[in-house]
């Protein structure tokens, strides 16, 4: 697996890791995204497809005309190096007052969220009638708690539904978090929780058995990384206590095989070796990617008027643990187990 750092604070949680088969849609990839299959999303569009609702990415920006995006992009805002005096850009990828390179992270993790679906082009979303609200505070090279903070603040008072965070703190902040001393971004999912809107925050990618910051917060929903196989992925941190809201989701293997990870839309030219042969797409794996998955669940929940404590409650109680067929059962492994889409829009 391949770890990218942010600068000193924060971190993006990826690593860049095929034909398609009979698919629901007519997206030429969808063959290739086990991991919507592994959570029965389509399986739930029957029933919800989160039409009305507003995912935001609080990420890298997003590449505004990327085709499998642009049509359902609202417009957005950039934190990144701006974030007490900001916005300073619209949250496309390229924007922001920083000398930090552009991250095709937040481009790759919007398609996941909800990747305009039917199209006859690249892949489906888990939430295909959801718009994207873009919000960058973070670089190719870092950011801050004061950056990820303002966007969380800016994406709930601008119309967000849900909030996806597929970032988090390098080993060691998680313990300053807590403390209060860098309590930006922890007091700004209290915000967004306050105000209705469930924040999807990635575990972290550092093999260690905790929620990374701001994943660890009690208003946020904190999400493990699966393989293919349905097994917690090497790289995945996991849950750290009973009563945590924690549950798991595809993210990759990060290992060999291109097509074990995660495929989705990237920035032109910005593809790497398992993007070759498909502009506009490649395969990434972390719990960045896991995230995203388990945000187009929750878009699906709220467009059906679920309070934040009801989609936190349902995604947890209809999650599976594999092997046992149980359902909203804690272990340390996969949380309260797997998201299952179906289920989840199918809960009383």
């Amino acid at each position: 697996m391949k770890r990218v750092v942010l600068g000193v604070i924060v971190v993006l949680f990826f690593a860049l890791g095929a034909t398609a088969s009979a698919a629901p849609t007519n997206d030429p990839y969808f063959g290739l995204q086990w991991g919507i299959q592994q959570i029965n999303a389509d399986e739930a569009w029957a029933t919800s497809t989160g039409a009305g609702q507003v995912i935001a990415i609080v990420d890298a920006g997003v590449d505004l005309n990327h085709p499998d995006l642009k049509a359902k992009l609202l417009p957005g805002a950039t934190f990144a190096g701006c974030a007490t005096n900001g916005p300073c850009g619209n949250g496309d990828w390229r924007s922001g007052n920083t000398t930090g390179a552009p991250s095709p992270h937040g481009t790759h993790v919007a398609g996941i969220a909800s990747a305009i679906t039917g199209n006859s082009v690249g892949i489906a979303g888990v939430a295909p009638d959801a718009q994207i609200l873009p919000v960058k505070v973070l670089t190719e090279d870092g950011g801050t708690f004061a950056e990820v903070g303002a966007g969380i603040r800016w994406a709930t008072d601008h119309g967000a539904d849900v909030i996806n965070l597929s970032l988090g703190a390098i080993p060691g902040v998680q313990a300053l978090a807590l403390t209060g001393v860098e309590a930006d971004a922890r007091t700004a999912i209290d915000y967004a929780y306050a105000h209705g809107v469930p924040v999807i925050a990635a575990a972290g990618n550092d093999f260690a058995s905790i929620c990374g910051e701001p994943g660890f917060n009690a208003h946020a929903l904190c999400v493990v990384a699966t393989d293919s196989r349905e097994l917690k992925a090497s790289y995945s941190n996991f849950a750290v206590q009973e009563g945590m809201n924690v549950v798991a989701a595809p993210g990759g293997a990060a290992l060999v095989s291109c097509a074990d990870d995660i495929i989705s839309t990237v920035p032109a030219g910005s593809e790497g070796t398992c993007g070759a042969g498909r502009p506009g797409y490649d395969f990434y794996a972390g719990t960045s990617m896991a995230t995203p998955h388990v945000t187009g669940v929750a878009a699906l929940l709220t467009a059906q008027g679920r309070s934040v404590d009801d989609v936190y409650r349902i995604l947890k109680s209809t999650a599976r643990t594999p092997g046992t067929g149980t359902r909203g059962t804690y272990t340390p492994t996969y949380g309260y187990g797997i998201v299952d889409a179906a289920a989840a829009a199918a809960a009383p």
